[in-house]
């Protein structure tokens, strides 16, 4: 069996797409596993198949590295959505994709008849414990300690669709990830495991920030990790409420703008190249 695929990243965040309005994909957590793999398959973060829906123009559904399925990825949805339109499956640019984590709204910016850039209402940022999850009492988890790997470390939880732990640091770059950040990951205070952030303040309404992501392991970016960390950076006092933040990613800068209603997430989308792959 042949299907065809797209090589996409959003800020160096590169999962292979496949269009499921036309074809079929079968075991999409193996197929994610196989092709992951950057010498013996395609090489990726994961894959996305992008799929009709009956409740918004699409359907988005995430596969990680280590085949988990993810409820949200906000650059992989920022892809999803050019994808969408650069070939013409949804020519609109206002368009809604349903994920695991509910539907999102996007807006695109469009130049000669291609997506450049895409701004999503990623939902409101979420303090609560019970709802993140995160095993912790309290109304909310900010400034918390977290002993993890021989090292405390001071921790805000957030959920952006799914579980972020936010750890402020002078030198993100210092941090050994597949150290410290599987170690937090692996807390048993995660009982759905847990995406960690490490992230310094530069500026009043600049953040430089690092990842490891559940299933994937370190990644260039993270779109809900971006928001996660500047809703943690409001909650703390470190940047402004209803100013947009510039997050600097290993892979690129996304734009985020947290509010009480919901946070904004502004970046690019690039297709890498299109292929054929047999199963």
């Amino acid at each position: 069996m042949k299907l065809k695929f797209a090589k996409m990243h959003g800020c160096g965040n590169d999962y292979i797409y496949f269009d499921c309005f036309h074809q079929t994909v079968e075991d999409p957590a193996g197929l994610s596993q196989k092709l992951s793999r950057p010498h013996f398959g395609i090489g990726a973060d994961g894959i996305i198949l992008i799929e009709p829906s009956e409740t918004a123009d699409a359907r988005m559904r995430i596969f990680n590295k280590d085949g988990s399925e993810g409820k949200m990825c906000g650059n992989g949805i920022r892809c999803t959505a050019k994808f969408l339109y650069d070939t013409g499956l949804v020519p609109k640019e206002t368009m809604t994709i349903d994920t695991l984590s509910g539907p999102k709204e996007l807006r695109l910016c469009v130049k000669n008849g291609k997506t450049e850039l895409v701004t999503v209402d990623m939902g409101p940022a979420e303090f609560t414990p019970e709802k993140i999850p995160v095993l912790l009492p309290g109304k909310e988890v900010a400034g918390a300690v977290l002993e993890a790997g021989g090292k405390q470390h001071r921790i805000t939880c957030v959920s952006m669709g799914n579980p972020h732990c936010v750890i402020f640091t002078e030198d993100p770059q210092a941090i050994c990830l597949e150290k410290e950040g599987a170690a937090v990951a692996a807390s048993p205070i995660f009982p759905e495991g847990v995406n960690v952030e490490f992230v310094r303040r530069i500026g009043p309404a600049q953040l430089q920030m690092r990842v490891w992501e559940r299933g994937s392991g370190e990644t260039l970016a993270c779109g809900t990790g971006a928001c996660a960390a500047a809703s943690a950076a409001v909650k703390n006092g470190l940047c402004d409420k209803d100013k947009e933040i510039l997050v600097h990613l290993a892979g690129g800068d996304l734009r985020i703008l947290p509010t009480d209603q919901t946070v904004w997430m502004t970046g690019g989308a690039e297709l890498v190249f299109t292929g054929e792959v047999e199963i």
